[in-house]
């Protein structure tokens, strides 16, 4: 159960009278004058004469319960956001085969580029320890990989959750039919995903380590689209440009790297930017990746005002009804069972 705490507080002072409240209704003024009345303290005290005060008790307790009321005791149900402004944000991630390119974290061969694609997706989306962001829990964030063909993993969500587990369930492809690399088939179809987006501000985070070569759209055509429907793209060509230690399978089925032609066309990938306003970044490494995706995380901030609200649960009703038991009970005690001579 949540802590219970007062709307107004300071109205407790009102339960320090109490003391007083007892005093005045245990001595009320005498109507009638007795020349003696030290022949009844000699008697037995019976039952009734012991508890004589407890409607002057009550009476006490009544003006206690209904403080506690006026405060406004309370207990918080759940902390409500009711209102945010954020970014659409479609995450588009080359899986081809060259992603298995061992050259984005030095002294360390075992880390393809997927896997660091990864790792900074999660420090730019989670705000996970590192320099991609610090998180964007406001934003609605989509995923869509591309190899030789583009498939939407996950649409716009704040569940980014569930996005960074479908992340992390991706995998290079292993089919030579699957693999190439169709960027513009990628860029298309992320922007018809923002499209029916009603963010204010929508944009594409394009990552590859290639030269568009399959697919059916060309990326100009699928950066003009995105233009004319706002939304801006920031591309990233991540990885070597020339010669690229990949794994490859020798003769006798062993496992090596082998150092392999890779090409990033960043002429292409500069025109796309240029084309949707956005910027063109280069990445060699992976802390050249968070650095990459730390700036683009300043450049989308926007300006958000939120609004947070407690729900309570009001106990107030509960404390006023038990005073006016207490006080229903003095006086009926008071003018019954211990009722006193004027």
């Amino acid at each position: 159960m949540s802590e219970i705490e007062f709307r107004d507080p300071w109205l407790l002072l009102l339960s320090l009278l109490a003391p007083l409240v007892f005093v005045w209704a245990s001595r009320r003024p005498s109507m009638l004058v007795y020349s003696s009345l030290a022949i009844l303290d000699q008697g037995p005290r019976s039952v009734r004469v012991r508890l004589a005060k407890l409607p002057a008790l009550l009476m006490a307790l009544t003006l206690i319960a209904l403080s506690i009321a006026i405060a406004g005791p309370r207990t918080p149900d759940a902390e409500t956001r009711i209102s945010r402004e954020g970014v659409a944000i479609m995450m588009v991630v080359d899986h081809s085969s060259s992603m298995n390119a061992r050259d984005l974290v030095k002294d360390d061969q075992s880390v393809d580029r997927l896997q660091v694609v990864k790792q900074v997706f999660r420090q730019f989306v989670l705000g996970e320890e590192g320099t991609a962001g610090k998180g964007r829990p406001d934003d609605a964030i989509g995923l869509i990989a591309f190899a030789g063909y583009a498939d939407s993993l996950c649409p716009l969500t704040l569940d980014h959750g569930n996005l960074v587990a479908m992340l992390d369930d991706l995998e290079l492809v292993r089919r030579e039919d699957e693999d190439g690399t169709a960027i513009g088939d990628g860029l298309a179809l992320a922007v018809e995903r923002l499209r029916r987006s009603e963010a204010k501000s929508r944009i594409v985070i394009l990552l590859t380590d290639g030269v568009n070569n399959a697919g059916a759209i060309v990326p100009k055509e699928a950066a003009e689209v995105a233009a004319a429907n706002n939304i801006k793209v920031y591309s990233i060509g991540a990885g070597t440009n020339g010669l690229a230690p990949i794994p490859m399978q020798d003769p006798f089925g062993r496992m090596r790297l082998v150092r392999a032609e890779v090409e990033i066309d960043e002429e292409t990938l500069t025109e796309i930017a240029d084309v949707t306003g956005g910027q063109y970044f280069r990445a060699v490494d992976i802390d050249a990746l968070g650095e990459i995706y730390g700036q683009i995380d300043r450049l989308e901030r926007t300006k958000v005002t939120e609004f947070r609200y407690l729900q309570y649960t009001e106990h107030y009703g509960t404390f006023a009804l038990l005073g006016l038991c207490l006080m229903g009970a003095a006086v009926v005690l008071g003018s019954t069972v211990f009722r006193t001579l004027p």
